[in-house]
């Protein structure tokens, strides 16, 4: 079992800045692939960005390309997300999430756990 926390969440005026952070419990964190998804109210969870085991390799969605940069430190066990020139369409409850294999993904499927989600709330 794998525990995932996330923090780092709250309330940023249109083009601020957050990061978020995920630690996970286990010490094989560092052969897992990892992933952040959102949720706003009404909508479907949806891929932000993917890592993989050892941070050589990333993906993102369109929409948060150039802005958002997924990072991980396998030493602390923890992914981040930094996200900047953040806006109202980015308002969401925000999930880390990892899975058994060395690769991050954007289907939401493919993950093995997942955290209790952080809110993001960007005013306008």
């Amino acid at each position: 079992q794998v525990q995932l926390v996330e923090s780092g969440g709250g309330l940023v005026n249109t083009g601020g800045s957050l990061r978020l952070s995920c630690a996970a419990s286990r010490r094989t964190f560092s052969s897992y692939g990892m992933g952040w998804f959102r949720q706003a109210p009404g909508k479907e969870r949806e891929f932000v960005a993917a890592i993989n085991y050892n941070g050589g390799s990333t993906t993102y969605a369109d929409s948060v390309k150039g802005r958002f940069t997924i990072t991980r430190d396998n030493a602390k066990n923890t992914v981040y997300l930094q996200m900047n020139s953040l806006k109202p369409e980015d308002t969401a409850i925000y999930y880390c999430a990892a899975r058994l294999a060395a690769v991050g993904v954007p289907d939401p499927s493919a993950y093995d756990y997942w955290g209790q989600g952080t809110q993001v709330t960007v005013s306008s």
